[in-house]
């Protein structure tokens, strides 16, 4: 991906697929190199604030509860019961605050490696870090990889990559051999989830190889869930979801439907519209 700019907008050009995202921008707010990529964060005229890594858009304001809610409660609702919730990247700490509204979580640890990217939402995210308090959470700035090493076999509920796309820092996410590691860490039942990049632009390519690998890796099922995301390539955006002795073709529809929590778009009906897949992407992962 490459970026385009004037006084005005911040433009993301995603070159293989000839398309571009632009924001209109009032101002830029923060401009920080750290130790593992180039961080800024602007005010947009309609989108509110705009979190930008190595020239890649991230999140914003307007539209955050799109990713967060769809790559935290898929996960959750199709275990039967997870206590142990492990978060890899989202320094942003929008998906901690999501898997936090679950009562029945007992605890949440998130490592990302850089320590800047939560300083950032600490700053000019302040909804996104609300839940950093609650003493389910714990937050760690260390190597994601090293920590999945690490830990003890089957000691995890639900494991979730809230990664950034699949280069620099975060490539060695989306590899077989860290697969099988994140299979070995969970417990017989256990869920995984990873961002798993746009359906339009990636069903024939990164998606079907995650899917793949995910099998390789040991575990029994595996489903992609795609759902909108207007500031990402093609507007469009999925996770995956693999289970270890649990049927990730299927969830607690009982309890997604009866929840409490003030979610803005997962609903049992969301859930159960986005494991139905469109016939394009169920060919391209034949």
């Amino acid at each position: 991906m490459s970026e385009l700019r004037d006084d005005q907008w911040f433009t993301e050009v995603f070159d293989s697929h000839g398309s571009a995202f632009s924001l209109k921008i009032s101002e830029k707010l923060l401009d920080v190199q750290s130790e593992y990529q180039h961080l800024e964060v602007y005010a947009t005229e309609t989108y509110g604030n705009l979190m930008v890594l190595d020239g890649c858009v991230m999140l914003t304001d307007r539209d955050n509860f799109l990713y967060h809610e769809m790559i935290a409660h898929p996960a959750l609702f199709t275990h039967p019961a997870p206590k142990r919730v492990v978060i890899i990247g989202g320094g942003d700490c929008g998906t901690l605050k999501e898997v936090l509204r679950h009562p029945g979580v007992e605890k949440v640890t998130q490592i990302d490696i850089d320590e800047e990217v939560t300083k950032a939402a600490e700053r000019f995210f302040p909804a996104l870090v609300e839940a950093n308090d609650d003493p389910r959470a714990e937050l760690l700035f260390a190597d994601g990889v090293k920590w999945v090493d690490d830990a003890a076999d089957e000691s995890i509920d639900v494991l979730i990559i809230d990664s950034t796309d699949p280069v620099g820092p975060a490539e060695g996410l989306f590899k077989t051999d860290f697969l099988k590691r994140c299979h070995r860490i969970l417990k017989a039942d256990g869920v995984m989830v990873q961002q798993s990049e746009s359906p339009l632009y990636h069903s024939g390519s990164i998606i079907r190889e995650l899917r793949h690998d995910m099998r390789e890796a040991g575990f029994d099922s595996v489903a992609t869930l795609p759902f909108p995301q207007p500031v990402y390539p093609s507007g469009w955006w999925s996770v995956t979801l693999a289970g270890k002795g649990t049927n990730v073709e299927t969830f607690r529809e009982e309890a997604a439907a009866s929840h409490e929590m003030p979610l803005q778009y997962y609903t049992v009906d969301a859930h159960r519209g986005a494991l139905a897949l469109p016939p394009f992407m169920r060919k391209a992962f034949a």
